[in-house]
């Protein structure tokens, strides 16, 4: 089948959908922004990338604090998740908003919000701006997950967790599991 050629653009696809939470230091108040350019960057140690555009209120909040909370959502969480991606936190309070709770987390001083079964806290390692985003890099320093979500008592079942994807423009869930690691040497 003939293939056509498009300009360059973020054609990488689907993209994890999470809110990343972070705290500002002078103001004292907490912030969630929605994120799809999000991503695994290492795993020893463990690092995860995020990607805000330099404009919005939580990338100079993390840049400050150094620190910020991944937060995987629900598809339940859908409504809240696009409005914490297209209000400000400037003047609007989005815990308030969205009816979200706080959990204390245990090594940054940004929340993990509770209605998310899995919350990864990140120390800033290193921020690379890039263009129109900076790419900043977490270092992870716990994983929460809500006992709900839990297959074995210690990995995350993410059929059981329902985490979104942004598919440039679109919110989607995932579908059934294809396969596992390794599978494919299996005959």
């Amino acid at each position: 089948m003939p293939k056509t050629a498009f300009p360059p653009h973020e054609a990488l696809y689907p993209a994890p959908c999470v809110l990343v939470t972070s705290h500002d230091l002078t103001a004292k108040k907490d912030n969630i922004i929605t994120i799809a350019w999000c991503g695994v960057a290492s795993s020893k140690p463990p690092i995860l990338s995020i990607s805000i555009r330099p404009s919005r209120l939580s990338h100079s909040i993390i840049k400050a604090a150094g620190e910020f909370v991944i937060n995987i959502p629900t598809r339940d969480l859908l409504r809240q998740v696009d409005l914490c991606g297209t209000i400000s936190g400037r003047k609007t309070d989005k815990f308030q908003l969205c009816g979200f709770h706080k959990d204390p987390a245990i090594n940054v001083r940004a929340p993990l919000i509770k209605e998310c079964p899995v919350n990864i806290e990140c120390k800033l390692k290193e921020t690379i701006p890039l263009g129109s985003h900076d790419m900043f890099l977490g270092e992870v320093q716990c994983v929460h997950a809500d006992e709900g979500v839990l297959k074995n008592d210690k990995d995350i079942d993410y059929r059981k967790a329902l985490p979104l994807v942004y598919n440039l423009g679109e919110y989607w869930d995932l579908g059934g599991l294809l396969g596992t690691y390794g599978y494919s040497l299996s005959g």
